[in-house]
């Protein structure tokens, strides 16, 4: 498993934590909220899905690393959002886990699902925040939810 990020590349997990952790560690007295997002595009009979994990130093930029998964093609709606949710909460678990373990428990990550109150995805919003509170994160729908509505989306086409 590896995630890319726009200025050095592929890395892998642990590379990738190191220089979320080496962010957070460079200027500590600012505050920082991570960010997990996924979202996905049907291309030419597969599903294309993008999970992005952030690092926002409030008022003072981010940086964004992305994971790209293809699978088979996935026609409904519903099971792409969940299977959306469902990678970025595999994801968010993992860097929740590896910030712990470096002394970061304090920082909590938010998960941004791409559900919002208007079209087509509004009936599943219910379900899909359940499920991310239920496994202790805190959610986010869109027009908040730029992790996954506007960095994610950004690379699934």
């Amino acid at each position: 498993m590896y995630f890319i990020s726009p200025t050095k590349g592929k890395l892998d997990f642990e590379t990738m934590m190191a220089e979320i952790i080496d962010y957070i560690r460079g200027l500590p007295s600012s505050a920082y909220k991570v960010i997990i997002g996924s979202d996905s595009q049907v291309f030419q009979g597969e599903t294309h899905f993008i999970t992005a994990v952030i690092v926002h130093r409030l008022g003072k930029g981010a940086r964004y690393f992305y994971q790209r998964r293809t699978n088979r093609r996935i026609r409904s709606l519903r099971q792409r959002i969940f299977y959306e949710t469902s990678l970025s909460l595999e994801v968010g678990s993992m860097v929740s886990k590896a910030l712990a373990a470096a002394g970061l428990e304090n920082l909590k990550v938010e998960i941004h699902i791409d559900v919002g109150t208007h079209g087509e995805t509004k009936d599943l919003i219910r379900e899909v925040v359940g499920m991310v509170v239920g496994s202790g994160f805190q959610a986010k729908i869109k027009p908040e939810a730029f992790g996954a509505s506007t960095v994610a989306d950004k690379h699934t086409k």
